[in-house]
């Protein structure tokens, strides 16, 4: 029996009561069925949800064959109703970042016409693997659209299309999908096949960062932020570019000229003190040391 999925009916549910249907012991710890839950399991390049379940840390989530199993570290009797809590604020950072990657990924298809081959969400940052090599002045301007969808707080919209609606539909997806599928659309700027949790209207995701980009099989993978950890990001980096400034006396928007003349005169510098040990050297009549 498959387990009713509450995160794909609200997103933004964070709490939820459920029934225990089995509960299992795996090598010190529990893992729990339910028969409905707001935890989204790992999946689509998302990491599982975090949160409680009557208090007790949930660790892991994972689907298997339709049921969502959920690791804890105290047993759960088959049969107890349940709180879950999900820690809400990894779930909405999870679900700025997703819908991100779905707005960058469906402007690289559209304009260059390279496809999302790879996906991952890391705690730190997002990587996204295009089958295509992107140059910066291209991942700029994808960037700059990316925000402007943004701005333009556009809806984000779930739907279940039938097999037949689906043959006359253009949408993005990295596999054949078996059964039911379930397409996020952001509209005017991208139709994907997708599984994870997004945000009702792109205003939600308040900034879109590509952070960088290197070759990777053949194409490009980039690395990217999207929501409070782009503005976490953008935040740490203007401190640090702050305190570089000042260290060397310029504007802030003057540190990396700065940097680039400080580097070259340290080159010149041990260039000088090379030379000026060599005629020392020859003075003293002793060999010159390495």
């Amino acid at each position: 029996m498959s387990t009713t999925r509450l995160f794909d009916q609200d997103a933004y549910l964070g709490e939820f009561e459920a029934t225990v249907e089995r509960s299992v012991c795996e090598g010190g710890m529990y893992r729990v069925l339910l028969d409905q839950t707001a935890f989204f399991p790992e999946g689509g390049g998302q990491p599982a949800d975090e949160g409680t379940l009557d208090g007790i840390f949930v660790t892991d989530v994972q689907e298997i064959d339709g049921e969502i199993w959920h690791t804890v570290e105290a047993p759960l009797e088959p049969g107890k109703t349940v709180v879950g809590k999900l820690d809400f604020e990894k779930r909405f950072s999870n679900m700025q970042n997703h819908c991100g990657e779905h707005i960058v990924s469906g402007i690289v298809h559209r304009i260059y016409g390279f496809n999302n081959v790879g996906f991952h969400m890391g705690s730190d940052v997002i990587t996204v693997d295009f089958d295509g090599v992107l140059t910066e002045e291209q991942l700029y301007d994808v960037e700059q659209e990316a925000n402007e969808a943004v701005l333009r707080n556009v809806p984000v919209t779930i739907s279940y299309p039938s097999k037949e609606e689906l043959e006359t539909m253009d949408y993005r997806s990295k596999k054949e999908i078996e059964g039911q599928v379930r397409i996020v659309t952001i509209e005017g700027y991208d139709s994907c096949a997708c599984c994870g949790t997004h945000v009702a209207k792109t205003g939600e995701i308040r900034l879109i960062k590509i952070l960088s980009a290197q070759k990777y099989k053949g194409g490009v993978r980039v690395t990217m932020l999207s929501g409070e950890k782009a503005y976490a990001d953008y935040c740490l980096k203007h401190i640090n570019t702050l305190g570089i400034a000042r260290l060397l006396s310029v504007k802030p928007e003057e540190a990396g000229d700065a940097v680039v003349r400080l580097k070259q005169k340290n080159i010149e510098m041990k260039k000088e003190i090379k030379q000026l040990k060599k005629e020392l050297y020859a003075l003293q009549g002793a060999p010159e040391r390495k």
